[in-house]
């Protein structure tokens, strides 16, 4: 289904288009495979966004654009954002009414789109819409904001050029001395021209400009007057867009790679949070965030620390307790029962039989840390020994099968010194044992895990000891080790 709605989107099909933006904004499977399907053949239609106050005529600029550049011969799609009313969540969808003269060219599609709360003057799905108006062959994407105020500027990581509309006697002269609105304009447009107060309105901007300081070769924002109800300035104003885009080369090559990198990070936060708390198994359970929630509002939990273990669940596949009062760290063996895969899925057990050795914990107080394990606990504390390649005295204390490895810098450069200067004490890394470590490491080697030791080194006990990268371990900074007896794993 999916393919054939791609292969009809490429085709240029209206209701195909219709459809595949319809799954995007409602943020469906369907749409991400859409995107996927049709990403390759994007990358050919020129973006240019308007935007500006409300009430500055940006839909009426808009159609009158569109006007110009079919009369070239070009096909144009428009994406017109509308706000959503916060009471109701509906949106009036009024620009698609406004250039309701297109309605019967082919060479048009036009789509009005509620923001649905998103900020910074677009909808959550604007980005991806542009993305399937490219693919279906449009010549020219033109994306209007909502009306917006001088912070509100996420269009200039959308678009290839960016249109600030302004508009006389509402006090745009001092909006256009705002940072935000200033700093993102490629081309300033003073609408409705002419009203009283346009000239200096006009003034106003290139006094702005004026402070600022252009190469020779730089472009320096034109300020243009257009009367858009009749048609007045457009043709100036499209070949200022035009000798904009003539521009080219690195500029646009940024301006795309600011595109990319934008729309990049914001799926990630977008698919870390369904991660977490995904209502089909997240790493939070039902109830959870609703939960360090409360204990925030309590001033039980601080959020950075909140975050910081929401973070820690995540990255080492959830296993960390639950956040209900006086929770902490959950059993080891909660931790490591799962093993660890690679991307190639290669769990732990296929680089041979292997044993939970000992945790090691980073302290900055040994003294205090062994008071706490020794005498409150009650445990036994080995002779301590100081392991000179890692700088780190290390002191273990039995607990069953396994130990507890309490990690003591001895020099400021240690690792341990580094890590306790920068996240506190605290987990530092588990150990699992294994009979032949050179055969193992030469396992994950071929498997593609990542390695901090491709060969093993002295370690506590005589022991040879190696690390995996924690990005290979999911958070987690894994030690391999092979006793002194070799392969003897009793």
């Amino acid at each position: 289904m999916t393919d054939t709605l791609t292969t009809r989107v490429l085709a240029g099909d209206p209701r195909a288009l219709a459809r595949a933006i319809t799954l995007v904004e409602d943020d469906r499977p369907a749409g991400a495979a859409v995107v996927r399907g049709l990403f390759a053949k994007t990358g050919r239609a020129y973006v240019i966004g308007v935007t500006g106050p409300p009430g500055a005529g940006k839909s009426t600029l808009v159609d009158q654009l569109v006007r110009a550049i079919r009369a070239s011969g070009r096909t144009v799609g428009v994406i017109a954002v509308d706000p959503t009313s916060p009471y109701t969540g509906g949106a009036i969808l009024g620009d698609r009414v406004r250039m309701t003269a297109h309605a019967g060219d082919p060479g048009v599609f036009i789509r009005s789109m509620a923001t649905r709360g998103h900020l910074g003057g677009l909808a959550r799905a604007t980005s991806d819409v542009a993305l399937i108006l490219d693919a279906a062959g449009r010549d020219v994407v033109l994306i209007e904001t909502v009306g917006v105020g001088q912070d509100e500027i996420d269009i200039v990581r959308m678009a290839d050029v960016s249109v600030v509309t302004l508009v006389p006697g509402t006090g745009d002269e001092v909006q256009a001395l705002k940072a935000g609105i200033m700093e993102i304009a490629d081309i300033f447009v003073v609408n409705k021209a002419d009203r009283e107060g346009a000239d200096r309105t006009v003034a106003s901007v290139e006094a702005v400009l004026s402070l600022e300081t252009f190469e020779a070769d730089e472009w320096r924002p034109p300020v243009l007057r257009t009367e858009a109800t009749a048609g007045k300035g457009i043709a100036e104003l499209l070949e200022a867009i035009e000798r904009f885009r003539a521009r080219g080369g690195d500029e646009l090559e940024s301006r795309r790679k600011l595109r990319a990198a934008f729309r990049l990070r914001e799926l990630l936060g977008e698919r870390f949070l369904q991660h977490v708390e995904g209502e089909t198994g997240g790493v939070l359970k039902a109830g959870e965030m609703d939960a360090y929630i409360q204990r925030i509002a309590g001033r039980e939990l601080d959020p950075y620390t909140a975050v910081d273990e929401i973070m820690r669940r995540a990255l080492s596949g959830g296993s960390i307790a639950s956040p209900a009062k006086g929770g902490g760290a959950a059993p080891m063996q909660e931790m490591t029962s799962a093993g660890f895969s690679d991307a190639g899925g290669a769990r732990l057990e296929h680089v041979g039989e292997a044993r939970l050795d000992h945790v090691g914990i980073a302290v900055s107080d040994a003294h205090a840390a062994l008071a706490f394990y020794r005498d409150a606990l009650g445990l036994d504390v080995e002779v301590p020994e100081d392991v000179a390649s890692q700088r780190v005295r290390a002191h273990f204390i039995p607990a069953g099968e396994a130990a507890l490895e309490l990690l003591e810098a001895t020099a400021p450069d240690s690792p341990i010194a580094k890590f306790v200067e920068k996240r506190g004490p605290g987990l530092h890394h588990i150990t699992l044992r294994v009979g032949d470590i050179r055969a193992a490491l030469a396992r994950l080697k071929a498997r593609g895990v990542r390695l901090i030791d491709e060969e093993p080194r002295p370690g506590a006990h005589g022991s040879l000891v190696a690390f995996i990268h924690p990005s290979a371990a999911h958070g987690v900074l894994v030690e391999l080790k092979e006793s002194k007896a070799g392969k003897d794993l009793s």
